[in-house]
């Protein structure tokens, strides 16, 4: 700014000398300097409205600058009184010009603005688990916010067993909300359902109540015209882990003969303890009993994958492991992906959810997933730690940004080595934790996994430490 006030004196007092060298009479130079003053205002103000259009904060602070540096031309040329009266007027000009513009920009401020989703046209559907809160209108803003095209939420509270009924006001807004901003919710919508669901509890009163409130869920996707239902396949609670899986499948038929349409997605789980859905064989053997085939399917958690013992790190790995989930369970059961990378070790069988590139799976295993053509068109949701809601939109970035990108790109490799370093000090002590936890429990020969933490309402509760 200061550069520029010196160029324009300076520019205006060789122009000045030249002319005066010429021999133009006084009354000839003093038209011609009154035209290109003229000019100049013209410009500067021009330069002065753009500058607070994209700065309204210090719109009057450039513009006073402006003026400063055309008072100081006017002065070299038509006399320091004159130049004080035209400053005078030209700064009040300038001042109500920015006053104009500020206010504009504060009415601008106040408006709600939703961005197009970043992922618009992109094949897959990104996004990540957001709020309802205010209403379940709200979860399609929320994404949007972030760039997603898919997202998933809590129709209710997670926590709670009972529930207020889902008003009609929301629920014909949030199709209306999906129809505007081209979200598909038969298809890219992924609620997740309530911690407390286990549908494995062989206790009568407890089962009835765990399985009234997944049945509400179901009836509350169905009245929003969402196609997915994700949960968590539940825990044994001692009884055999073959009539646990039991339980499960007789729960769906009779959900699915109460409902109409809705596709009942059971959650792999990352095998801590009694909890069910650590093996692909669990998730086979619960969609063997169901009747309607089309009504059940299975959502992979990345993280999950990982504690459990299937290492997707690597092509070869992340290859192979698809291979078995194709051949033990069927790949068209599968219907979305938690994308999660993990704080534990591989087969640590602990649930927790970790950063992309961050943790022990780093980054290649999703840029694996963005580049599998049999991953395109289901809902790719983030599950990990946000504090504030740019993580998730950085996130979803990244994650877009990773297709059509070679391994072996440079800008990929160095984009991975510098996550990675900002997640070692947490791998670290990760790593320490799971080699003591080992040690511990090979001193302890016939326990298996965590102490079960005990419940009254018999919740599926095994692992504390999950997420979603």
């Amino acid at each position: 700014m200061f550069a520029m006030m010196a160029r324009t004196t300076r520019a205006a007092a060789a122009a000045a000398k030249k002319k005066k060298q010429k021999g133009e009479s006084s009354s000839q130079i003093s038209k011609r300097e009154e035209k290109q003053e003229e000019e100049a205002e013209d410009e500067d103000l021009d330069v002065s409205v753009h500058n607070t259009q994209t700065f309204a904060a210090t719109a009057s602070q450039d513009t006073a600058a402006i003026t400063i540096a055309e008072s100081t031309n006017a002065a070299l040329e038509v006399g320091a009184e004159d130049a004080a009266t035209w400053t005078k007027k030209r700064r009040a000009v300038a001042g109500e010009e920015a006053a104009r513009v500020v206010k504009k920009a504060r009415v601008k401020r106040d408006e709600v603005v939703i961005p197009a989703a970043r992922t618009a046209g992109v094949k897959m559907m990104v996004g990540a688990h957001v709020s309802m809160s205010g209403g379940v209108q709200r979860a399609i803003t929320n994404s949007l916010n972030i760039g997603g095209n898919a997202f998933a939420l809590f129709l209710k509270s997670q926590r709670k067993w009972a529930s207020p009924d889902m008003k009609e006001a929301d629920a014909t807004a949030f199709r209306a909300a999906c129809e505007k901003h081209g979200f598909d919710p038969g298809k890219h919508v992924l609620p997740h359902g309530s911690y407390l669901i286990n549908l494995a509890n062989g206790d009568a009163e407890k089962a009835k109540k765990a399985y009234n409130c997944f049945l509400d869920d179901l009836k509350r996707c169905e009245r929003l015209g969402i196609g997915l239902y994700n949960f968590h396949p539940g825990s044994t609670l001692g009884m055999s882990h073959s009539e646990s899986l039991g339980r499960v499948s007789t729960a769906l038929n009779k959900a699915h003969s109460e409902t109409k349409f809705c596709i009942t997605v059971l959650e792999n789980m990352a095998g801590a303890g009694n909890v069910i859905g650590g093996k692909f064989e669990d998730l086979r053997d619960i969609i063997a009993k169901v009747k309607d085939k089309d009504r059940v399917g299975v959502c992979l958690d990345t993280c999950h994958l990982f504690a459990a013992g299937h290492d997707i790190r690597t092509k070869e790995s992340y290859d192979r492991v698809m291979s078995n989930f194709d051949q033990i369970v069927g790949r068209k059961y599968l219907m979305a992906l938690h994308i999660n990378d993990s704080k534990a070790p591989l087969a640590s069988k602990r649930d927790l959810h970790q950063n992309i590139g961050l943790g022990f799976l780093g980054l290649e295993p999703f840029r694996l997933i963005m580049n599998d053509e049999r991953l395109e068109g289901l809902p790719l949701i983030l599950e990990t730690p946000m504090e504030e809601e740019k993580t998730w939109a950085e996130e979803v970035k990244l994650l877009e940004s990773l297709i059509g990108v070679e391994g072996d790109d440079p800008e990929f490799l160095a984009t991975a080595e510098e996550l990675a370093s900002r997640g070692a000090g947490e791998r670290r002590t990760a790593g320490i934790a799971a080699q003591k936890k080992a040690v511990k429990a090979a001193a302890k020969p016939g326990k298996r996994g965590r102490k079960k933490s005990t419940k009254k309402d018999g919740s599926d509760s095994d692992n504390g430490e999950y997420l979603c």
